[in-house]
């Protein structure tokens, strides 16, 4: 482990509050570790990424991938459209499972 001296502005700070708290249970290197990994998993795209969203009506009772909440049938979400990297195995690590999103998590993310 190496310690490192840098300084970051306040909007970076209280995301990096937000972020640490939301996902890492407030460890704040474990929040960056995982920024500079999807930065460079978007840089060299080796595998998968989120390109952008589609809209879908859905047609049964599902739940939001980020956040968990519940949305019944008829309900407009958004639906991940995936861009493949260079790596051989990266269509392979596209996720299997129904993934939805609504609109709170869609703008966040």
């Amino acid at each position: 482990m190496k310690r490192l001296n840098f300084t970051l502005d306040n909007p970076t700070v209280n995301l990096l509050d937000e972020l640490s708290e939301k996902f890492y249970s407030g460890n704040k290197s474990q929040t960056v570790r995982a920024a500079l990994e999807s930065l460079a998993a978007r840089q060299g795209h080796d595998g998968w990424i989120i390109a952008g969203y589609t809209q879908l009506k859905v047609d049964h009772d599902v739940n939001c991938h980020s956040c968990g909440s519940e949305y019944e049938e008829g309900r407009v979400l958004f639906k991940p459209v995936f861009e493949r990297g260079n790596s051989p195995k990266a269509i392979q690590s596209i996720p299997s499972e129904e993934w939805v999103e609504c609109s709170l998590c869609v703008e966040k993310n």
